[in-house]
């Protein structure tokens, strides 16, 4: 496994970081945020971003798409994790795609892939149902009645689930809470009767939402692979998902060990620049170091789904976990070293740490990863 990008793969994140920069630099979010935008992303450039391809890159040439592989999209989210860009790209280029592109029928990928590639169909993946992690406590119940399912239930911290077009929920179809079985992953119209999106005020100003289940009547034909192995195979999305969220971690970590060091070579104090205090130098390094080891460990989780490897799981813990803990450091640090006026709003390095106390604890936070990669290990 070579742990470098390839060309192809270095040209997106090139072209990636050019779009962040010349079309939503960190003042763009910040004015969605002041005006109270509703969906708190902007359509016309989630249009660019089309225009671009890259909604489809998880998605095969018949559809429209790419199928330029995670490490593709990966790269693109580092790169606009940068300037928070704002955009459904997450849930819907990385989980929708994928979700679709590889336990979807024939029919459910001819009527969504192509709306996803063109952009005219978003997604949101409705998983938790409480503050902590845990696919295996799904409760929302899902009731066969003839050829259709009932659902009742509430789901909560949807990503991009106040704005999106089709939600794709993991419901229990049999079993009991805390069982992996009799779990099934549906695929439900957020405009249905019964769906009530509840949108939630964050910290990091980014889209989330609750939603509420009220007697949603979904047809069989909707469920996403088969009947009661939603289990297995919501670990397999949610493992693309977290590397792919890992990748945008590491993004702001970058883009706040930067800020961070830009704002020590022009502050003074007593006379001199305060990156020239010893004490400073020794925190930056260490930001430096870790940042450097979760990129390998990044990268290398990118290029094991990628390469379909056995190691996956184990390198998606791995990389989530890293993510996480460099990103509370950096994010902790370019604070403190910022002094005060860092958690003030006329500073942008403020941003980073709202973003990064919330990332940390999608699908799962470094405590839950590196219990995860433990058991994965035998331990």
């Amino acid at each position: 496994m070579k742990l470098v990008l390839t060309e192809e793969e270095q040209f997106l994140k090139d072209t990636a970081k050019n779009f962040a920069d010349e079309r939503s630099p960190i003042t763009h979010f910040r004015a969605l945020r002041d005006n109270n935008d509703p969906l708190l992303w902007d359509k016309d450039l989630w249009s660019e971003m089309a225009k671009l391809g890259w909604p489809g890159i998880l998605i095969p040439e018949d559809y429209g798409g790419s199928n330029f592989g995670i490490t593709g999209i990966s790269v693109i989210l580092n790169e606009c994790a940068k300037t928070l860009t704002p955009s459904p790209l997450f849930a819907t280029g990385v989980i929708g795609a994928y979700s679709i592109t590889n336990y979807g029928t024939d029919k459910q990928k001819e009527f969504y892939l192509p709306k996803i590639v063109s952009g005219e169909l978003t997604t949101a993946l409705a998983i938790d149902e409480s503050s902590h992690h845990n696919p295996a406590d799904t409760e929302i119940i899902a009731k066969k009645e003839g050829s259709n399912f009932i659902i009742n239930g509430k789901k909560t911290f949807v990503i991009d689930g106040a704005s999106a077009d089709l939600i794709i929920l993991l419901a229990r179809t049999s079993g009991n809470k805390g069982d992996m079985v009799g779990l099934t992953l549906f695929l439900v119209d957020a405009n249905l009767s019964g769906v009530d999106k509840i949108k939630l005020d964050m910290a990091d100003s980014r889209n989330y939402s609750n939603i509420n289940f009220n007697n949603v009547k979904i047809p069989d034909i909707d469920i996403l692979g088969d009947l009661e192995t939603g289990g297995e195979t919501i670990e397999n999305i949610l493992d693309i998902a977290r590397i792919a969220m890992a990748s945008e971690m590491l993004g702001n970590a970058e883009a706040a060990f930067e800020t961070t060091l830009d704002y020590l070579k022009q502050r003074k104090q007593f006379g001199a620049l305060i990156g020239s205090f010893q004490a400073l130098q020794h925190r930056a390094a260490e930001m430096f170091c870790e940042i450097e080891l979760t990129k390998s460990s990044v990268m290398g989780a990118m290029k094991a789904a990628d390469e379909g490897s056995n190691e996956l799981q184990r390198l998606s813990s791995l990389a989530k976990t890293m993510a996480g803990e460099t990103l509370h450091l950096v994010s902790n640090e370019a604070v403190q070293m910022h002094g005060g006026i860092g958690v003030t709003d006329e500073y942008d390095i403020g941003f980073f740490l709202k973003r990064a106390r919330v990332a940390e604890q999608i699908f799962g936070s470094s405590k839950y990863h590196t219990e995860r990669y433990a058991n994965l290990s035998g331990f």
